[in-house]
């Protein structure tokens, strides 16, 4: 798959109302990647994943707990285009657009994977549990090291409480990024 093609994808009806891919960002030889859902508002005008409130929460959280800034992640999302009012991706979308997740996850040399919320754990781990049950647990994925937690958007709304938890899981991440 050339990824050079994902600019231009017409794969979904996504593709009808998105400013622009948000294809993801980072260096090949990443030693974290982060995975979202899909792109919000400011991505999708941005260009760029995790450009907004959660993102600037995100990555201070990231270099607070394991000490890597967001230049040193590979930062992407399940789905590359913005659904319209920011509604959970379908399943068709999120089918879809796996071969670019797919590609993008053989390229970038990481062994650790961090995926953020619900939408982006079931479709990266294929599981129907909640993300109370899954945060925090390493999942084995071919030869990566995958760790869930809750989305930066969650912590904004939820507030402290679910902001120590992702610093919690943050931190299993960073004892699995000691290993590797």
């Amino acid at each position: 798959m050339d990824l050079g093609q994902i600019e231009s994808c017409t794969r979904c009806s996504l593709s009808q109302t998105r400013l622009r891919v948000v294809a993801g960002c980072g260096p090949l030889d990443a030693r974290l990647v982060v995975i979202g859902e899909a792109p919000g508002r400011v991505e999708d005008e941005g260009g760029a994943p995790f450009i907004g409130r959660s993102g600037q929460l995100l990555f201070r959280l990231i270099d607070e707990e394991i000490g890597l800034s967001r230049d040193q992640c590979f930062v992407t999302n399940v789905v590359k285009c913005r659904p319209p009012g920011n509604r959970t991706p379908k399943r068709v979308e999120i089918s879809t657009c796996r071969p670019w997740l797919d590609e993008q996850m053989r390229r970038v040399s990481a062994h650790v994977v961090l995926v953020l919320g619900n939408t982006a754990a079931r479709a990266l781990l294929a599981h129907t549990r909640t993300m109370g049950e899954v945060h925090g647990r390493v999942f084995n994925l071919d030869e990566k090291k995958v760790v869930a937690t809750y989305h930066p958007a969650s912590a904004l709304r939820a507030g402290p409480n679910l902001v120590q938890v992702m610093r919690e899981d943050l931190r299993i991440v960073g004892e699995l990024l000691e290993r590797t």
